[in-house]
């Protein structure tokens, strides 16, 4: 569910040189076949300080639109570096006030063939212990699951504790769940700030000033860690739910199994607290802008130095050029960031916090994936696959990337040209990690100070560079130097 929030990145300064489902009707026609369920050791800090997270959209990843036509490519998404599998909503989608699109709901379609492709909004969900039987069974969940866990990921769920859709059970048997309007009629979600509807009319906004809605949420969250093994979930806009829910659920969901928490919010109240990561909004809007010519690495600069005064140390972010939100509204990488998508993709996984890769990115998809219907992604281009794939080995595998509660730290190195130029470092047990990158559309020369001889990771070549030496940089031109 959209929502523009305030996001930052983990953040510390160092010295360079020194150490610093409940079951459905429907079943598959043929008999699936099951892996035997795999125990995976706990998901902990030290398994998040170097991740990649995957966030899977499975109507839109394959033809099938299925858990199992997925579940075969989990051994692909190993070579990319991921350990955690984010599953978008996975549940049954009311039909009731269902979205068509932006502007028009279900009801207001007429033709029946035309109604049949609206699919209507994952974030809409009709029951929260079923499976949606568009895309499989439970025994197929259960599969995708163990599937995972034998390929060491983790999988979270999107949970969406915010909202139901208009057809769930609790707005007959349990109205008082909900919010009320002066009229005594349940609502859509309100904006609190303005009092104005958000214009999510598909679904009915949950009324958690009324205490009784805490059990059967803390419920349903926990029906998927006992009963299908989940390891977490993905909270939509977590912020609009009460913080006190939030610490009153999570740790009763702790003492079942460790568990990882990420929120759609950036507030520092949810992070001290119940949530392991934040969403990286702001950094994320400031690639865009600096793509787009609007700010420059000065502005960059300024937002990494507010962050070290706003959050922890041991808070950190998920770094992402696209997701299911961003993607939907506001296009891919490529129509935001033209050529310099490769140039923040890259950012996000050396700069502090942990790297999203949304479904189709990993093949260069450049297309605005429809968001209240199928809209397939091609898997035809490589080219990207095997870009993610290198990144994703170096942040595996080099603790200077240390991206979680014990981040590595970072350091600004002075370039020449520092409205123009982004230079960093970062120091962990293997050694220095340098980013250097020209982040304007036009060619620029500059110096840093970075001397010796290094591998530029993405060609594997030596390079060797003097105290002083002038750099030439193309636009959007940019070094993953290790030593």
């Amino acid at each position: 569910m959209k929502k523009i929030v305030i996001t930052a990145l983990a953040l510390s300064a160092f010295t360079i040189g020194t150490a610093q489902v409940k079951k459905t009707a429907s079943q598959s026609k043929k008999p699936v076949a099951t892996v035997a369920p795999v125990e995976i050791a706990p998901i902990n800090d030290a398994v998040l300080e170097q991740s990649v997270i995957y966030e899977a959209n499975i109507r839109n990843y394959s033809k099938e639109g299925t858990f199992n036509a997925f579940t075969k490519d989990i051994p692909k998404l190993k070579q990319l570096g991921v350990k955690v599998l984010w599953l978008m909503p996975v549940y049954p989608i009311s039909m009731k006030r269902r979205k068509a699109t932006g502007d028009l709901s279900i009801e207001d379609i007429k033709d029946p063939k035309e109604k049949k492709k609206y699919l209507g909004s994952w974030y809409a969900i009709s029951d929260y212990t079923a499976i949606n039987p568009d895309l499989g069974t439970e025994a197929d969940f259960k599969n995708l699951v163990n599937t995972a866990h034998a390929n060491g990921m983790y999988v979270i769920l999107d949970w969406v504790a915010n909202h139901t859709g208009w057809d769930h059970k609790w707005i007959k048997e349990h109205p008082e769940y909900y919010q009320h309007n002066a009229k005594g009629e349940v609502t859509d979600p309100i904006d609190p700030t303005t009092g104005q509807p958000w214009g999510w009319t598909d679904v009915a906004k949950l009324e958690y000033t009324n205490k009784k809605v805490y059990e059967p949420m803390k419920n349903e969250m926990m029906y998927w860690i006992k009963k299908q093994n989940i390891d977490g979930f993905r909270c939509d806009v977590a912020d609009n739910v009460p913080q006190d829910f939030w610490d009153w659920a999570v740790p009763q969901l702790r003492k079942e199994k460790p568990i990882f928490m990420l929120m759609e919010s950036d507030k520092d109240y949810l992070l001290k607290n119940s949530f392991d990561m934040g969403y990286g909004w702001v950094a994320h809007h400031l690639m865009n802008d600096i793509a787009q010519g609007k700010k420059t690495v000065a502005d960059w600069d300024k937002f990494m130095e507010e962050f070290a005064t706003k959050y922890q140390k041991e808070d950190f972010f998920m770094n992402f050029t696209s997701n299911h939100d961003e993607n939907a509204w506001h296009g891919s990488e490529y129509e935001r960031m033209g050529d310099a998508a490769h140039t923040f993709a890259a950012l996000t996984y050396v700069m502090p916090g942990i790297p999203l890769i949304y479904t189709g990115q990993e093949y260069g998809n450049k297309l605005k994936l429809k968001f209240f219907e199928k809209d397939l992604i091609s898997h035809d281009d490589n080219s990207m696959f095997a870009f993610y794939e290198k990144l994703g080995k170096l942040k595996n595998t080099n603790t200077a990337l240390a991206g979680a509660k014990d981040a590595a730290p970072y350091a600004r190195l002075t370039t020449s040209d520092d409205t123009k130029v982004l230079a960093f470092a970062r120091k962990g047990a293997d050694g220095m990690v340098y980013y250097v990158a020209n982040l304007t559309n036009a060619p620029v020369s500059f110096t840093v100070p970075v001397s010796g001889t290094y591998t530029d990771y993405m060609t594997e070549k030596k390079v060797t560079f003097g105290a002083g030496q002038k750099w030439d940089a193309r636009p959007w031109e940019f070094w993953i130097l290790t030593d």
